[in-house]
């Protein structure tokens, strides 16, 4: 296809001490020319509060800087590129007025419709005008579309983009398209979406982000399992029980009923954030960190997983939901779920890895908690203590501890359950964690694919998923009541119970704070 090479590369220029800074370890080649951001929605809420900042915060470390890029947003509303400025400044924080100031004059605005051709040659002239003036170097152009969008315009918009918008054949560079999620609502769906847009972009122009892998602690996965001898020989079903991978919020949809009332739990978080987490837990060591390795290992993975079994799956919604005025009075669409998926191959097999996430809950939480067979032979009688547990907390409060049993200090030869921990906040107070949104970003800047989702993972991943969503749609499976506050449904512990997890009693972890030393 034209519209200029795609090469995996950083952003060249100075690039400051960070946090980010690490990234650098990769070996990318170096690149110059213009780098045009195109923001599309740049009205809306998800560019204003996570797109913009993130953009910001790459432009405070260094990784943008203002000599070679221009920011360009592009919606429906009438506006001008201070009415831009000024409608996202209160999101971008933690820097001085003068420092606030350079980014926002890199920031220009243009307003066109989503499916008619005018509004997009006036950004591609924009965007060239930019291209061609005397600081940046002729001929050599980069061009990455952030799609800030609802789903429901993509195949229009990368129309639009395919037909005014690329980088032109006669320069050198790329033009990369950032997709957000949600990628289809069913196998069909996502097949029908793939396919227009793959129409129009080769595969590695393609970029279907999702945020979960730009966390921190998921982006640990890889280096926990594969660059840790001890974790080796233990990662299998001969030593692992279960496997909980646990996702809650502690508010309902807020005003955004109608919108979830069309997805649901599962398709909005399980299918996508907890399945890709799952993939990093479950999936077989790569031949190297090439994207491409890693990412056929996750769809090796997600062949392997068994169809979903009904009386694995627990359904629930919270009391009030319907009282949304735009959630219909007969809606089944949970806002809890708690499904168990099964991997059938030679290091899971009878591992049963319980993905649940619900809204309207008692806490707010991601974590993965990997729990240990019992320890043969229990000559110290402290099995109902509970079992050792290897736990991840994704947010807030990034940690990851192992749960274990040790004596108790004192005279007596008595066990209680600790844990060996790793706080972030406490381990590393000086360093400040990126954004997964910053993160991903400057991975497609560089083009750097690991951290998203490939085409064939896609399809995989709703193989799994659409026959359970098809029975919830045509009410074969009901949501459970339950009441906002609690943990959900009860039915949900009951199944945790009946798939072997076993709580641990009188042991609540606390993140370490500097005022306990």
């Amino acid at each position: 296809m034209s519209g200029g090479s795609d090469v995996s590369s950083p952003l060249s220029g100075r690039i400051s001490t960070s946090s980010l800074s690490d990234l650098k370890d990769l070996e990318f080649s170096s690149e110059s020319g213009c780098l045009s951001i195109v923001v599309l929605g740049a009205s809306g809420d998800l560019a204003k509060k996570k797109t913009f900042p993130a953009l910001f915060n790459l432009f405070q470390q260094g990784f943008i800087q203002s000599g070679e890029v221009h920011i360009f947003g592009y919606a429906r509303s009438d506006m001008s590129d201070e009415g831009l400025r000024e409608r996202i400044r209160g999101y971008l924080k933690g820097a001085s007025d003068e420092h606030l100031s350079q980014f926002l004059q890199l920031i220009k605005y243009v307003s066109g419709s989503y499916d008619n051709g005018a509004g997009f040659e006036l950004l591609n002239k924009t965007i060239s005008e930019n291209e061609t003036s005397e600081n940046n170097q002729p001929g050599n152009s980069r061009r990455l579309f952030y799609l800030a969008l609802p789903p429901s315009v993509y195949p229009s918009v990368c129309k639009m983009i395919r037909s005014c918008c690329m980088t032109p054949s006669s320069h050198t560079g790329w033009t990369r398209v950032i997709v957000e999620k949600p990628f289809g609502k069913d196998l069909d769906s996502a097949e029908e979406l793939s396919a227009q847009l793959g129409e129009l972009f080769d595969e590695e122009q393609l970029y279907r982000i999702d945020h979960y892998l730009g966390k921190e602690l998921v982006q640990n996965l890889l280096v926990l399992r594969f660059a840790n001898r001890f974790f080796l020989p233990l990662w299998n079903r001969d030593n692992i029980d279960n496997v909980q991978i646990v996702f809650r919020e502690d508010f309902g949809t807020d005003g955004r009923g109608g919108y979830f009332d069309q997805y649901g739990i599962i398709r909005d978080i399980i299918q996508n954030h907890l399945l890709q987490v799952f993939c990093l837990v479950a999936m077989e060591k790569p031949v190297s960190l090439s994207p491409e390795h890693i990412r056929d290992e996750k769809v090796k993975v997600l062949q392997s997983v068994s169809c979903i079994n009904h009386d694995e799956v627990v359904l629930g919604q919270y009391d009030g939901y319907k009282d949304d005025p735009t959630v219909p009075n007969e809606s089944n669409t949970p806002t809890f779920a708690s499904v168990v998926l099964r991997v059938h191959n030679e290091r899971w097999d009878g591992v049963p890895f319980v993905l649940k996430a619900g809204k309207a809950l008692s806490s707010k939480k991601a974590e993965i908690r990997v729990q240990f067979k019992d320890a043969p032979g229990d000559i110290f009688r402290c099995k109902k203590q509970g079992r050792n547990e290897f736990v991840i907390r994704l947010q807030p409060s990034e940690a990851m501890y192992m749960k274990l049993t040790v004596k108790k200090p004192g005279l007596e030869m008595a066990t209680e359950q600790s844990e060996l921990d790793l706080s972030y906040g406490l381990r590393y107070q000086d360093v400040k964690i990126p954004e997964a949104y910053e993160r991903l970003i400057l991975d497609t800047i560089r083009g750097d694919q690991q951290h998203f989702v490939r085409r064939d993972e896609l399809k995989a991943a709703w193989e799994i998923f659409t026959p359970l969503l098809h029975d919830i749609d045509a009410g074969r499976l009901k949501a459970l009541p339950y009441q906002p506050g609690t943990r959900g449904p009860p039915e949900a512990d009951e199944l945790s119970k009946r798939m072997g997890y076993v709580p641990t009693l009188g042991y609540v972890w606390a993140p370490p704070t500097l005022a306990k030393f």
